[in-house]
């Protein structure tokens, strides 16, 4: 699918969207203090599913970071992009917390 199927229906993210050790210059989108440090794909992923929004991993390069990003993940639009990436990054960081739990 491509990204004119789905505009305005979908909001593409980068992990360095809501990386807490990236600065808004490098593409971080959130406060700090509502990011995740080093969130990773997969996380991402499971904690959007969790959102019920539906993700969808493509191989696509960030273009600031050509060189570092190799994948970005879009989920279905419920809200602002901003909203949507404070929920994902909140869900991330509840899961990691109770797998630290569970261990």
């Amino acid at each position: 699918m491509s990204g004119r199927e789905y505009k305005g229906r979908r909001i593409v993210l980068w992990p360095v969207n809501i990386d807490s050790e990236a600065t808004i210059r490098e593409g971080r989108k959130i406060p700090k203090r509502e990011a995740v440090p080093s969130p990773r794909l997969d996380e991402i992923v499971k904690a959007a599913a969790a959102l019920g929004l539906d993700p969808i991993v493509e191989e696509k390069a960030y273009p600031r970071l050509w060189y570092r990003e190799r994948a970005r993940v879009s989920v279905l639009k419920r809200g602002s992009k901003r909203e949507t990436l404070a929920a994902i990054a909140r869900e991330v960081l509840r899961q990691r917390s109770t797998r630290r739990h569970a261990a």
